[in-house]
């Protein structure tokens, strides 16, 4: 998947780290919508191990959480609810960048 491009102006990209692989976000963006512009679509593994993904995109369904390195320690957010910010960390297993 990609990003709509015709008829849409966005602020400068930025770069995030997804499980140690550096991808382009833009200012305003979930997330959520940064991983799945980015081609991924696994965000966490269920207690199985099977992958899960973005579902309701309203943060209801707790699907995407994903962990963020925050403050020296991994924290667990919703993708979907979470704006990107320049040299944000992320990893869809626990504290493993």
């Amino acid at each position: 998947m990609s990003r709509i491009v015709d008829g849409v102006t966005r602020p400068a990209p930025i770069t995030i780290e997804i499980d140690g692989a550096m991808i382009q976000a833009h200012p305003g963006e979930t997330l959520a919508a940064a991983i799945v512009a980015a081609g991924a679509y696994r965000m966490r593994d269920d207690r199985s191990g099977a992958p899960r993904g973005l579902l309701c995109n309203m943060g209801t369904c707790s699907e995407c959480f994903v962990w963020i390195a925050m403050d020296g320690a991994w924290r667990r957010r919703r993708a979907c609810l979470t704006p990107v910010s320049e040299r944000l960390r992320i990893a869809t297993h626990e504290g493993q960048p």
